[in-house]
């Protein structure tokens, strides 16, 4: 297994896409970045230095690790500076947090790759992985929980169409 700690604005939208592909065994949310535990109302505030994060665990040998970081950044908004679309401030920053200098240079690596894809500079910040701080059980799993409420339809959803268009094989069936 491989777990990656990973950052792209609201914990929900990468909860909401992680959580349907093949061979993702978790997809938890959380905070990272900052130096203390904290709770919700205090990362939000913009003022304890942690991002909101999804840690996604993941068997390689079902899905390549480069599709869950290629996936990473199509997504999100990877030229903006602490900003996915109305959630602003440095708690909704592009990062990755790492674990180890191999992991370190797969993320370096994916960054590299999506250059390419996008009109202007990236600037995900590559990090080293202080702590992960799991967030309150109402922010697991949100997507599946809510997926009629509007944040998810007018954000999440067309986050997962998007990824879902470039990569269709990597999902699970659709319940019928």
């Amino acid at each position: 297994m491989t777990t990656y700690v990973l950052g792209g604005g609201c914990f929900w939208c990468l909860d909401g896409v992680y959580t349907q592909l093949k061979g993702v065994r978790s997809v938890e949310s959380g905070y990272g970045g900052g130096d203390a535990p904290a709770r919700y109302w205090d990362v939000v505030s913009g003022r304890t230095g942690h991002a909101e994060v999804t840690r996604i665990t993941f068997d390689d040998s079902v899905i390549p690790s480069d599709v869950i970081l290629d996936m990473f950044f199509l997504i999100h908004d990877p030229t903006s500076l602490n900003k996915q679309g109305a959630d602003e401030g440095t708690q909704y920053r592009s990062t990755m947090m790492y674990a180890d200098d191999a992991q370190k240079t797969a993320f370096e690596v994916a960054r590299e790759r999506a250059a390419n894809l996008w009109p202007r500079p990236i600037v995900t910040e590559i990090v080293p992985l202080k702590e992960f701080y799991i967030a309150e059980p109402e922010h697991q799993d949100f997507y599946a929980q809510n997926s009629e409420s509007g944040y998810c339809q007018i954000v999440i959803d067309p986050k997962i169409s998007k990824a879902r268009r470039t990569y269709n094989e990597w999902f699970k069936e659709e319940a019928q």
